[in-house]
């Protein structure tokens, strides 16, 4: 009778505690169905005109659309993305701070040792909205007109070449850093704050290189006010089919692919993320949407959080690889 006893009020545990966790499931659920009930922050980490700043622009009004609230764009550029980061990394893990970066978010372990958050454990993958090469553009007064003829002048005059990027440890930077490594000159790395400033600066004739994402740049190229050189990805881009990659530079191995993608901070709820995923990848889908990006020469995408993650992942190990062997530090 002892046991039986046991075992009937074991069970009556069992049923109770099952029916508290399923309670907190509904919770977790109904709570993730009426969210969003207020306006979402988007993080970017980059001044305004800027890559990251032009392509979270596009999304942002169809995403508004999507979750039926309003989606504010808060910029927060310095030190290659990392300030704002750092802000979205410290906010609330309840949806309604989103960051909006570029691929510098995997760079950044590899050029800063003392991040103020770890990048794999402070975040959420979300979705990754965008994919796109970085170029190399000129201001129209330089004297090179390739990149063969830009490496010959830095032989010729060892460290007189400078070349811009929206910061330290951003995919324009590392493209820099590859370019110089592999060329085996020495070239002056000059960081800005964000894609905007940077381009101005080029156009002004303040720096006469710059290692940029296309969105940033397209437009002053097609107008003539920049220069293309050459792109960083192994295929042509499709708005500039006539500006040559990096290998066809003379670059074997060369490959630098941007992507723009969300992350939220760590332990918001995984209903949460889904749903803001599913409403980013149905934004991603409408043809309107995807010809304003590849108008700034990027290609819409559209994963899961967990292809985003494993991206990350690999990434992270990549770039620290490609760090230490190129010697990039951050100056």
């Amino acid at each position: 009778m002892g046991v039986y006893m046991t075992k009937l009020k074991m069970k009556k545990w069992l049923s109770g505690a099952l029916v508290c966790l399923s309670g907190v499931s509904i919770a977790g659920l109904a709570n993730a169905q009426s969210w969003p009930t207020k306006p979402i922050k988007l993080i970017v980490p980059y001044p305004p005109g800027g890559g990251t700043d032009v392509i979270a622009r596009i999304v942002q009004e169809p995403l508004a659309k999507e979750l039926g609230q309003q989606v504010i764009i808060d910029n927060r550029g310095g030190a290659g993305g990392s300030i704002g980061s750092a802000l979205a990394a410290q906010s609330p893990s309840d949806g309604y701070t989103v960051l909006f970066t570029l691929s510098s978010h995997t760079i950044n372990p590899a050029i800063y040792p003392k991040l103020p958050f770890d990048t794999e454990k402070d975040f959420s993958s979300v979705v990754t909205v965008a994919s796109l090469p970085q170029i190399l553009v000129a201001n129209p007064n330089f004297p090179a007109k390739t990149v063969k003829e830009v490496i010959e002048m830095a032989k010729a005059k060892p460290g007189s070449i400078s070349y811009a990027s929206v910061g330290n440890g951003s995919p324009g930077h590392l493209a820099g850093a590859m370019m110089a490594s592999d060329a085996g000159v020495d070239m002056t790395h000059i960081p800005y704050r964000g894609g905007g400033p940077a381009v101005t600066d080029v156009m002004a004739g303040q720096v006469p290189l710059l290692w940029v994402s296309i969105p940033a740049a397209a437009q002053f190229v097609k107008a003539g006010k920049l220069r293309a050189l050459a792109v960083s990805t192994v295929k042509r881009s499709a708005v500039f089919p006539d500006v040559p990659t990096m290998v066809e530079s003379g670059f074997k191995g060369f490959e630098v692919d941007s992507w723009y993608a969300m992350f939220v901070p760590a332990k918001t709820p995984q209903a949460i993320i889904d749903r803001i995923n599913k409403a980013a990848v149905n934004v991603l889908a409408q043809p309107d949407v995807k010809e304003k990006l590849l108008g700034q020469g990027a290609e819409a995408v559209g994963d899961t959080p967990a292809q985003l993650s494993g991206v990350v992942k690999k990434e992270i190990a990549k770039w620290k690889q490609v760090v230490k062997s190129a010697n990039i530090k951050v100056d």
